[in-house]
């Protein structure tokens, strides 16, 4: 997961024993822990693509998270083959949300620092307004606007592009990667919201996971073969996160804050995931915090929250 995920529930589908028990304030922990956890997990990424391949870390990210949503969509009732209307967009999603995001993220976290990385992808929310229109035909409004510009204008003071070497265009190409990755969350987020469904997220993710998993090991077979990983208990550590933690049990608890919790004010709480990960990254691997990427975070965080905010408001 990379973006804001307002699109992600589409019809609530059937709870776990769990999920029936959990109280408010147990619905905000999960929340507060989800943050966290993503948070965390930009610096962690970049440390783990010092010893693996964007590809391979894509393969194991995504093949941990199948193991642990299908065990999940089991253990519920929600494990079941999607029926052929729902597999163009199953198909969408897994090979854009997940496999070319985590790709365009995995090569470009080898050029741009995690914690700018976090900000630059949390645009999404931005990107879905002029995407909607086109293809949905929805109406960008006054407010939409301003929160779009506003964001925008954040981008360039973040980027600051007026600085770049050009000489060595891989800053410049890291950020395009970043940008595309956060455009293609908003395309398919898009794509989510124009599709009628007929099963619920936690029947589809699996099959997206799965969908995503077999293309990306095939390639990463034919075009690398078997990788050679020196593996330690720190990057085994840190896969595991990736799979378990940050996609599998996240996308699970995501779903489960958002059948509770109000979608607009959740994905608002989510962009305390780029501050997570710009001061994590921080203390964990000492980048620094410049006046742009201060500037550039809270002006991004201001034009998506007016952009989120404006679907309130009718």
């Amino acid at each position: 997961m990379t973006g804001p995920l307002k699109d992600l529930i589409w019809e609530p589908g059937p709870t776990s024993h769990l999920e029936r028990r959990l109280t408010r304030p147990a619905i905000y922990g999960l929340l507060a822990t989800v943050i966290l956890v993503l948070g965390l997990n930009w610096p962690l990424m970049s440390v783990g693509l010092e010893s693996i391949d964007p590809i391979w870390m894509a393969v194991f990210r995504l093949a941990g998270a199948a193991l642990v949503i299908i065990a999940i969509a089991g253990a519920t009732g929600n494990l079941r083959i999607p029926p052929r209307a729902d597999l163009p967009v199953i198909g969408s999603l897994a090979i854009f949300r997940l496999g070319a995001v985590f790709l365009l993220v995995f090569t470009a976290l080898q050029i741009i620092p995690p914690g700018r990385s976090s900000v630059v992808v949390w645009t999404t929310s931005l990107w879905t307004v002029p995407i909607a229109a086109v293809f949905l035909g929805e109406r960008i409004t006054g407010r939409k606007w301003v929160g779009l510009i506003t964001g925008i204008v954040g981008i360039v003071v973040l980027f600051q592009p007026w600085q770049f070497d050009w000489t060595e265009p891989d800053v410049a190409v890291g950020h395009v990667l970043l940008l595309l990755a956060a455009i293609t969350n908003a395309a398919t987020a898009v794509h989510i919201r124009g599709h009628q469904w007929s099963i619920t997220p936690l029947q589809a993710i699996p099959w997206q996971l799965v969908g995503a998993l077999i293309p990306l090991l095939a390639i990463g077979l034919i075009m690398e073969g078997i990788p050679s990983i020196d593996w330690t208990a720190q990057l085994a550590g840190i896969v595991a996160y990736q799979g378990v933690l940050a996609t599998g049990t996240g996308f699970w608890a995501l779903i489960v804050v958002l059948r509770n919790l109000d979608a607009v004010s959740t994905n608002l709480t989510l962009m305390a995931v780029p501050v997570v990960g710009v001061l994590s990254s921080a203390v964990l691997l000492d980048e620094p915090i410049t006046v742009s990427l201060t500037i550039g975070l809270v002006l991004i965080i201001v034009g998506v929250a007016i952009n989120l905010l404006s679907d309130r408001v009718p």
